[in-house]
């Protein structure tokens, strides 16, 4: 159980044509590593011979249903539970895989993930947590979008989660913790990020304080906490001005003959600088907060990202990121609890004076 990953075939804008070559790619990347193919059978056979070398390392597991990437929540919660996303998702209940991946519908893939694998206690909601490139290393950002209305215990739950999973993923056991704010001074920001500031500073935590949206990608921090609505706003923001900034180049370099030659001259620099900060190497979000691991990949990654979330799964399973954040939330109460008993011991020999 403990190296083996549960995969939604069907899940994604391609289906088994990207999710079953990107798990062959992963197992020869992960020796040590299995995986379940979750899905039809009939659509996922066709690509099955060139995992012909990956052969005692995976299985087929047949699913009648498959979640469409524009269904509601409800209705895949209420009317798929023979789908490939909940049954993959039970493999991991059940024990069977140490975590689960799935490129489908985001809000299903959440709801199935909080019933069927129910919350870790001291958890109130789950966060989606992706990993984005810095100009010195990486960054862990929570959360993109699964909790538009947060209070100031939910940042301080995405703080405990995001830094846990720091830990685990990059080995660092003191990660920087930071909240998105709109000034670096305690005194900015709405009243909920000003309280959460407080709860973050007596976590024990390494703490650092507020940053601005400009100090993510300076990597000012390792773990930027935020709520839902503001997080995605700005991932969507930054894969814009990714965009528009490749357009852009392209459309300089090919202005004139001039240019054309300059871009020859440059390609090098210009591949490296691609393969740096090619999003597909960041695929992979985690669902945290859950007491089983599941993964989220982009809908329209193709195998090599897929590949990379899958390897991103089965570090985070390996590393026991659940586990930690357990640990960590239940150190957490053991302190908030001897805070509280001494405040009472304090008080009562107040009355008895």
């Amino acid at each position: 159980m403990s190296h083996t990953i549960a995969i939604d075939c069907m899940g994604g804008d391609y289906g088994p044509a990207v999710t079953v070559p990107a798990a062959f790619a992963f197992l020869r990347g992960h020796l040590e590593a299995k995986v379940m193919l979750v899905g039809q059978k009939a659509k996922i056979e066709p690509f099955l011979a060139a995992g012909a070398d990956c052969a005692g390392r995976y299985e087929v597991v047949h699913a009648d249903d498959v979640v469409a990437m524009d269904e509601s929540p409800t209705s895949a919660l209420k009317n798929k539970k023979k789908s490939s996303m909940r049954l993959a998702l039970n493999l991991v209940k059940d024990g069977q895989a140490c975590g689960s991946l799935s490129a489908g519908n985001t809000g299903a893939l959440m709801a199935m993930s909080r019933f069927v694998l129910k919350m870790l206690p001291g958890i109130d909601r789950p966060a989606i947590c992706p990993v984005m490139p810095t100009i010195n290393g990486r960054v862990y950002m929570l959360d993109l979008g699964a909790n538009v209305d947060c209070t100031p215990e939910h940042l301080l739950q995405f703080g405990i989660m995001g830094a846990m999973l720091a830990a685990a993923l990059d080995h660092n056991e003191y990660p920087r913790v930071a909240l998105l704010n709109i000034g670096e001074e305690e005194i900015k920001g709405n009243e909920v990020v000003k309280e959460a500031t407080l709860l973050l500073k007596a976590s024990g935590l390494n703490f650092v304080g507020n940053v601005e949206g400009d100090g993510i990608y300076q990597g000012e921090a390792d773990v930027v906490v935020c709520d839902g609505f503001v997080g995605n706003v700005a991932l969507k923001t930054s894969e814009g001005l990714a965009h528009m900034l490749a357009h852009s180049l392209k459309q300089e370099f090919s202005r004139s003959l001039f240019s054309r030659l300059a871009a020859l001259v440059a390609l090098p620099v210009l591949n490296r600088f691609k393969a740096r900060f090619d999003p597909r190497q960041y695929n992979g979000a985690s669902l945290l907060g859950l007491k089983g691991l599941s993964m989220k990949s982009h809908g329209g990654a193709d195998a090599v990202a897929f590949a990379h979330a899958l390897a991103r799964a089965y570090d985070a399973a390996s590393n026991q990121v659940v586990e930690r954040i357990s640990a960590k939330l239940a150190e957490l109460r053991e302190r908030q609890q001897a805070i509280e008993g001494a405040a009472a011991d304090e008080q009562a020999e107040k009355e008895n004076a």
